[in-house]
């Protein structure tokens, strides 16, 4: 994902021959604490280890973070319920990097209105709507979307979105940046009311818009967030084109964890090999290695302290765990980090986020009504508690066959934010009967409860101590938190007492909630701490950091819109290096 902000291709940064870079001989085998084993750990940590540094990584829970897939107790072999992450754009071609490096088997997800759902049913103020294609929606749901679309118009999101298909970087920076400082203080819902197109329009169109909504379901629940959350969606295509992973996500960071390295001194070894068989502890306490009880800084390393006190020295360490935890869960030397990052990262807002799985004898919804000819059941669009269910068909068989038989996946429901909050107190066998009985208002001929078998898999990422929410939403006015998050790879102008320190994780990227921004911000944190150990990157292959000044975000502080300034690591041939080749693009 291309990601307006900070356009750098690090899909063609990895593909390159000449890697990502090298540190000197004699920081060979340096060690790097990484803080966290979800896929932007692993990555940060498969790639360190490639460049001959000695990553060890510290889990609190389990290998995957939030690409989390569980098999349903009492059930069938193979048929698992994603709890985070279960749709994956196209458009993130880092994380698909990692896919077919692992060799996973993607087909595509059953959005609502994609043919691989069938059928979609949109049930809105107790009236039913049955579509195969978006042309079966009455026209009043045409309207909804054209006015969506001219709104996005009315700003040039359509030439932004060009701008990244085509790769033309100076044009997204040129499109991007004024619309960050024009919109950075105007919630999703502030866009929506004030745009022509739907103020042409009754309001019941903005209210079935937020019911709705466009892609995958309804978006009313992200209506308090920036728009500038919801435009870079747009724009990067993250909500179109979206692949389920077969044998569930998590078999990619599992399979990373598990893969030799190709080359390197550790060539033929893995992460696991290298941490004989398992992470380390999660960890309890960070600190400047020598640091006295009086918070004085002390020596160059970071010492990390895990759970059972067992501390630990590194040259570097590479944070991926949501940033609240360094206040609310690990104990954090304050002097690690400057205020304005402390900020940053204490006003981060999280969304929350619930899901309830069952498995059930047969993918049913495929009948057919005798009366109707209709599928007896569809990806459903509800005002209703449940918001949104999906069916999820078994996976194909590598060589085919009938799977009319076999057990299949229904997510019940899948909310955000004050929606998820209401299933929060609710067990899940009360979860699995409301949102059954729900469903039924708009299935009355359909007996769901009859299908499931085996036992019910929920989750609320809110109610997770290692997460404390699904992934960071920004509200109106915190672009420059999410800057300095997003900029601290680059931070030049810190005091030795904070640095050799790198976050990383999709809650320092511009697009939180996807894994490619968890992927981008771990090689963000491995071009860091290459340079941080004196290394460099090969001249015929710039890294992220190498190409800052001409891609900077832009800094809404700085006297000269035209500008971004921050202090940064380039040199001006690097800079001139990658702006040159941005404009033979």
């Amino acid at each position: 994902m291309l990601t307006p902000d900070f356009p750098f291709e690090h899909d063609r940064w990895l593909a390159h021959p000449a890697g990502l870079g090298s540190v000197p001989d004699e920081a060979r085998g340096a060690s790097v604490a990484v803080v966290g084993a979800g896929i932007s750990g692993l990555v940060a940590a498969y790639e360190l280890a490639r460049l001959g540094v000695r990553p060890v990584v510290h889990e609190a829970d389990q290998i995957g973070g939030r690409l989390r897939s569980v098999p349903f107790p009492g059930g069938v072999d193979g048929v698992l319920a994603e709890l985070g992450g279960m749709r994956f754009p196209t458009s993130g071609r880092s994380f698909t990097h990692y896919l077919d490096l692992v060799g996973t088997r993607t087909t595509p997800f059953p959005n609502p209105l994609t043919p691989t759902a069938g059928s979609t049913v949109i049930d809105l103020g107790g009236q039913v709507h049955y579509a195969e294609t978006a042309a079966d929606l009455p026209p009043f749901f045409t309207e909804v979307a054209r006015a969506w679309a001219a709104a996005l118009a009315e700003i040039g999101v359509p030439d932004l979105q060009h701008a990244i298909a085509t790769r033309d970087l100076p044009r997204v920076k040129a499109l991007w940046n004024p619309l960050v400082r024009a919109r950075d203080e105007q919630s999703f819902y502030g866009f929506v009311a004030a745009s022509a197109a739907f103020r042409a329009l009754p309001y019941a169109h903005r209210e079935a818009f937020g019911q709705v909504g466009f892609g995958t379901g309804g978006w009313d629940t992200d209506f308090p967030n920036s728009i500038l959350e919801i435009l870079r969606v747009i724009a990067t295509n993250a909500d179109e084109d979206h692949q389920r992973i077969l044998g569930g996500v998590q078999q990619v960071p599992l399979r990373l964890w598990a893969r030799p390295l190709p080359d390197g001194p550790f060539a033929g070894q893995s992460l696991r090999d290298l941490h004989g068989g398992a992470p380390r502890p999660g960890v309890a306490a960070l600190a400047r290695a020598g640091s006295t009880t009086s918070g004085t800084a002390g020596g160059s390393r970071i010492a990390v302290t895990d759970r059972w006190g067992r501390t630990t020295t590194h040259d570097a360490a590479v944070i991926t765990c949501q940033s609240w935890l360094l206040s609310a869960r690990i104990d954090t030397e304050e002097a690690l980090f400057d205020h304005p990052t402390w900020m940053a990262m204490d006003r981060s807002h999280y969304a929350q986020s619930s899901k309830t799985f069952v498995m059930v004898d047969r993918p049913f919804w495929r009948d057919r009504s005798p009366d109707t000819g209709r599928r007896v059941m569809s990806t459903t669009l509800t005002d209703r508690m449940t918001r949104a269910t999906y069916l999820l068909d078994p996976e194909p068989a590598a060589g085919g066959g009938d799977d009319s038989n076999q057990p299949a996946t229904i997510c019940l429901s899948y909310t955000w934010n004050d929606d998820a909050l209401k299933w929060l107190a609710l067990s899940t066998d009360e979860r699995v009967r409301l949102m059954v009985r729900s469903l039924g208002e708009v299935y009355p001929d359909v007996d769901i409860a009859s299908h499931i078998i085996g036992e019910p898999v929920t989750v609320s990422w809110e109610s997770d101590p290692n997460f404390m929410g699904a992934f960071r939403g920004a509200l109106p006015g915190h672009y420059r938190y999410q800057r300095r998050l997003f900029t601290h790879f680059v931070r030049d102008d810190l005091p030795p007492a904070q640095q050799g320190l790198f976050l990383a994780g999709d809650d320092i990227s511009f697009t939180p909630g996807w894994a490619d921004g968890a992927v981008t911000t771990a090689l963000n944190a491995v071009w860091g701490v290459v340079r941080h150990l004196g290394g460099t990157t090969h001249p015929d292959n710039p890294g992220p950091g190498d190409a800052f000044d001409a891609l900077a975000p832009v800094d809404l502080d700085a006297t000269d819109p035209g500008t971004s300034s921050t202090t940064s690591t380039t040199t001006n041939s690097a800079t001139n290096s990658a702006t040159s080749t941005a404009d033979r693009r």
